[in-house]
């Protein structure tokens, strides 16, 4: 496998307009083929037979099914109210209206 050189990396600190050492040159050249050689191991383990999937494990939805379950009542649920006004919660006003 062929290796990244330094002159590859000083072309791409060019076009990143980044000013870099001789010294980061050699340093950043390894570093590159690295990861170059990891990304190309990934992609020798991938195979034609392999399904392409976002998830290692597969992924269903868990929902329960909707059931209609009686509620209170209007008079069970104002009756713990401490006010209750034409079947509704009575509370103070905290807006006064403006004239």
């Amino acid at each position: 496998m062929a290796t990244i050189s330094r002159e590859e990396v000083a072309h791409l600190a060019r076009l990143a307009r980044l000013a870099v050492t001789d010294e980061e040159l050699d340093t950043f050249a390894g570093q590159l083929d690295v990861i170059l050689q990891a990304v190309a191991q990934v992609g020798e383990v991938a195979a034609a037979d392999v399904p392409p999937t976002s998830h290692s494990v597969p992924l269903t939805n868990v929902y329960r099914d909707d059931v209609v379950v009686p509620g209170l009542s209007r008079a069970d649920a104002l009756a713990g109210a401490p006010d209750a006004e034409e079947h509704r919660f009575r509370v103070p006003r905290i807006l006064d209206e403006e004239a």
